[in-house]
C-alpha cells in the first residue's frame, strides 16, 4: 500500500502479454491465474494467521486454504485476461481491458455472498486528491480508470513503435481514453475544493473513539468480563476529563457478554446518567428468543444513554463465512469449530440508521465496510454520519488491518459521510467526507481520541443515483462484448468453410 502509484503501471506486463495476436484466450488465461496467485498470496498471507493462531489450524492446513483462496480470487483474473484476449481482437484494448476488470471485481464482489477484498482501486485509499470521482461511480469507477491508464501507456508504446506508420496515430479510442482522464482528473480537483470549502464551515458532531486493545485469545475469557468493562469505563472517563462528546464509540463485540442481560449495564449507565447530552455505542453478542423455543443470536451493536439500553439497535447484516455461521452448515459441519461464539449468528434486517440525540448513525460492523451498498443503502436512509465498528485483532500485526481501513476511507467518500471508526486493537480513527484520515491509532495499543466530525447534506450520484450501477454496467457490457465476439466468430467461420468448399 505504500506503493500505490505502481498501481497506475503494475498491469503493464499482463496487458502486454495477453494482448499479442499469437496467444490462445486460453493462454492468456492461464497467465492471467498465474498472476494471481503470484499476487493473491502476499495480499492474503494473514489468513493463515487468522486460521493458525486463531483457529486452531496446524500450518498444513492453514497456508492450503489461504492458497486456495488466492486460488478462488485467481480465476477472475484468469477470467479477465482470456476475455481481455479475445476481445481486444475486435475492440479497442484500451476500452476493453477496464470494462473486463471491472466486471470481473463485480462479479467477485457478489458471487457467492463476495470477496470484494481490496480491489485494486483500494491501493489508491491514501491520495484523496485522486478518488474524488467516486461519488459519482464507486470505487469501481476508480479502478476502471487505474487500468485504462496502464492500457493507454501500452498502447502509446505499441504506436511508436510500429514501423509501418511514419508517425504516432491517435486514433478515436485512444483519444476518447484520454479525453475521459483528463476529465476525471479535472473532476477530482474541482470536487475537492468544492467539498473542502464546505466542510470548513458545515455543522460538526462530538464524538469519541475508544481502542481497548484486548488480544484475541483472551478477549472471551469469563474471568475477563468485568476488567473489560472498567477499561472500556475508564477510558471513556479520561476522554470526558477534557472533552464533551455527544457519542463515544466502542469496537466490536468490546462487551463479550450479552450486555442486554447482564446487571453490568447499570455501570455504562453511571457514565451517561450526569450527562444527559452523552451516549455510549458499544458492540455486544445479542440473543432473541422466539416462541417456539428457539434462540437466534446476534452480532449486534447498541446504544445506551443517560436511560439505559436503547430499544433501537443494529444487527450485523453480512456475516463472515466460516467466522461467524458455517454455509452448508450440513456438509461441512466439520468446521464448525472455527466459529468462535456458541453457536451461529444470525443476519440482521434492519439498514435504518439510528437515532442519537437528533444525529442519525448509519453503522457498519467489522467487514460490512468493504461492501459498498450496505453504506449506501444507510446513507439513503438518512443517515448522517457512519460509524465502523470492528474487532481486527484477529489479524495479528499484518496489514491486514491496514487493507480494511483502506476500503472504509472510500464508503466515506462514496456517500460523502463522515466515518468514525472503533477497532479493538486498531486501526481507528476517523475520516471525513473528503476521504481524508485522522487521528489514526497504532495497532495493539490502548487508544483513544475525540474529533469533531463534519455533518454534510451532499447527495451523491453514487448513494442517490445511478452511480452504483456502474460496477453490474460494465458486466452487463461485457457479456455483450462476449456474445457478440463469439456471433461473429461462427460466421466469420462459417464464410470461411464456404470459400473453402
Amino acid at each position: 500500500m505504500e506503493f500505490a502509484p505502481a498501481a497506475w503501471l503494475a498491469l503493464l506486463p499482463l496487458l502486454y502479454a495477453i494482448s499479442q495476436r499469437d496467444i490462445s484466450s486460453r493462454q492468456a488465461g492461464l497467465l492471467g491465474l498465474c498472476c494471481g496467485m503470484l499476487f493473491y498470496p502476499l495480499l492474503l498471507y494473514w489468513i493463515v494467521i487468522v486460521l493458525g493462531r486463531y483457529g486452531n489450524l496446524p500450518l498444513w492446513m492453514s497456508i492450503p486454504a489461504m492458497l486456495l483462496l488466492s486460488l478462488y480470487m485467481s480465476l477472475y483474473l484468469a477470467a479477465f485476461a482470456a476475455l481481455t484476449n479475445r476481445l481486444q481482437k475486435g475492440l479497442p484494448l484500451i476500452w476493453v481491458a477496464p470494462l473486463t476488470w471491472v466486471a470481473m471485481d463485480y462479479l467477485r464482489g457478489w458471487l457467492f455472498t463476495g470477496m470484494p477484498w481490496f480491489d485494486l482501486a483500494y491501493s489508491q485509499f491514501r491520495t484523496p486528491l485522486l478518488i474524488q470521482l467516486v461519488d459519482l461511480t464507486g470505487h469501481h469507477g476508480l479502478t476502471f480508470m487505474i487500468v485504462m491508464l496502464n492500457a493507454l501507456v501500452l498502447h502509446a508504446f505499441n504506436t511508436t513503435q510500429r514501423q509501418d506508420t511514419g508517425r504516432p496515430r491517435i486514433d478515436l479510442a485512444f483519444g476518447a481514453a484520454i479525453l475521459l482522464i483528463v476529465l476525471a482528473l479535472s473532476y477530482n480537483l474541482t470536487r475537492f475544493k468544492q467539498l473542502e470549502k464546505q466542510l470548513s464551515s458545515s455543522e460538526t458532531f462530538p464524538i469519541a473513539v475508544i481502542q481497548g486493545n484486548f488480544s484475541q485469545d483472551q478477549k472471551w475469557l469469563p474471568h475477563r468480563q468485568q476488567q473489560t468493562l472498567d477499561k472500556y469505563l475508564d477510558m471513556s472517563l479520561h476522554i470526558l476529563d477534557t472533552e464533551q462528546p455527544r457519542l463515544i464509540v466502542w469496537p466490536e463485540t468490546a462487551m463479550p457478554f450479552y450486555l442486554a442481560e447482564t446487571p453490568r449495564l447499570e455501570d455504562i449507565m453511571l457514565l451517561t446518567a450526569a450527562r444527559p447530552e452523552l451516549a455510549i455505542l458499544t458492540g455486544t453478542p445479542y440473543r432473541q428468543r422466539s416462541l417456539d423455543g428457539t434462540t437466534k443470536y446476534f452480532n449486534s451493536a447498541f446504544f445506551i444513554d443517560a436511560d439505559g439500553l436503547k430499544p433501537e439497535h443494529y444487527d450485523k447484516q453480512h456475516l463472515v463465512p466460516f467466522g461467524e455461521y458455517v454455509p452448508l452448515k450440513d456438509t461441512l459441519s466439520f468446521l464448525g469449530p472455527l466459529v468462535e461464539t456458541v453457536a451461529d449468528f444470525s443476519p440482521g434486517k434492519s439498514i435504518k440508521p439510528v437515532n442519537c440525540n437528533g444525529t442519525r448513525i448509519g453503522m457498519l460492523i467489522c467487514f460490512e465496510s468493504i461492501f459498498p451498498d450496505l453504506s449506501r443503502q444507510q446513507t439513503r436512509n438518512g443517515a448522517d454520519l457512519l460509524v465502523n465498528l470492528t474487532n481486527d485483532a484477529w489479524y495479528g500485526r499484518s496489514s491486514a488491518p491496514w487493507q480494511h481501513l483502506a476500503m472504509a476511507v472510500f464508503r466515506s467518500v462514496e456517500n460523502r459521510r463522515s466515518l468514525a471508526r472503533s477497532a479493538n486493537t486498531g486501526v481507528s480513527g476517523f475520516i471525513d467526507p473528503l476521504g481524508r484520515l485522522h487521528d489514526l491509532s497504532p495497532l495493539f495499543e490502548d487508544f483513544s481520541a475525540f474529533r469533531n466530525l463534519p455533518l454534510v447534506t451532499t447527495r451523491s450520484v453514487f448513494t442517490f443515483g445511478i452511480g452504483h450501477l456502474f460496477g453490474p454496467a460494465c458486466l452487463v457490457i461485457t457479456i455483450l462484448m462476449t456474445i457478440l465476439s463469439v456471433i461473429t466468430r461462427k460466421k466469420f467461420s462459417k464464410k470461411e468453410l464456404y470459400h473453402v468448399s
